[in-house]
């Protein structure tokens, strides 16, 4: 992908592209160097209850996925995660996930397509108020959680959060696991969508994230995340838990915030490709 591109049209195209034979798992700029996504989940405190360096982690990430206030995040969290980013340059995305506070969004829940349309456009409004009061801007959707892994493999959930992003903002992008019903629901719906890895968590054989009750869900080592990263970005792949290479298109990394020492894995992460040359910027248009 260009450095500069001045038509969203064209960076929706190459955000949806079909991969092909011979491409690494990174967008590309020009003379083939390769360019990356850093994304966190930020804004996951609630009251006087914090999670995560928040501050920390923008000095690192280059998009961030702020909570809403489902999962977790209440106004006045939303409003400071937000100005941050701003301040920062990050791009700021919405962080949508089920009604589910005890839970942190990552219960199971069978919410019918009205009620979580309608959660989907609450949240997004939120969030697109307290961006403009702080003089930014929400310009991608991304589920968390167990609506995450819902829109993942149910076509109708899918299909849900896509409708209810167009209705907000058919501009918005839908950051999602290549491959997933989320992405072919949104690019259905007419919204541009961009694909992630996951810095900090396993993988099946089949591609899937190793859900995170199994032993080894998470990854903990940074160095070894670091390089695991840095082949998905050179090569497309990544190694699975039996040894085996899968391969992972993305436009963007993301390491959890509530992962441990998250703040020194996502660091290590960017040293690491940026001394390999990678170039380590947001996947919206214009950022």
């Amino acid at each position: 992908m260009p450095a500069e591109e001045g038509c969203s049209g064209e960076i929706t195209r190459q955000l949806t592209r079909p991969w092909t034979a011979g491409q690494t798992g990174a967008m590309t700029a020009p003379a083939t160097q390769p360019v990356i996504d850093l994304n966190s989940d930020l804004g996951e405190g609630y009251g006087r209850w914090r999670l995560g360096d928040d501050e920390a982690m923008l000095a690192v990430v280059t998009s961030a996925n702020v909570a809403c206030g489902f999962h977790a995040g209440d106004p006045a969290t939303m409003r400071r995660t937000v100005r941050a980013a701003v301040e920062r340059g990050v791009a700021v995305g919405a962080q949508v996930s089920y009604p589910d506070l005890a839970g942190f969004g990552r219960r199971a829940m069978d919410v019918p397509s009205e009620e979580l349309r309608a959660d989907v456009v609450y949240q997004l409004g939120a969030l697109r108020g307290i961006a403009v009061a702080e003089g930014g801007e929400v310009r991608y959707v991304k589920p968390h959680g167990a609506l995450y892994h819902a829109a993942a493999g149910d076509e109708r959930v899918a299909a849900d959060v896509a409708a209810a992003v167009r209705a907000v903002d058919p501009s918005l992008v839908l950051l999602g696991q290549p491959g997933s019903a989320a992405l072919a629901a949104a690019e259905s719906f007419g919204l541009a969508t961009a694909a992630e890895a996951f810095a900090d968590r396993a993988y099946t054989p089949e591609g899937r994230l190793v859900p995170r009750g199994e032993p080894g869900a998470v990854l903990d080592d940074p160095r070894e995340v670091a390089a695991r990263m840095l082949r998905l970005v050179r090569e497309g792949l990544v190694t699975a838990t039996d040894g085996t290479d899968v391969a992972v298109r993305a436009h963007s990394i993301c390491v959890h915030g509530d992962t441990p020492d998250a703040v020194r894995m996502a660091a290590e992460v960017r040293a690491v490709l940026t001394r390999a040359g990678v170039q380590v910027r947001a996947f919206v248009p214009g950022s």
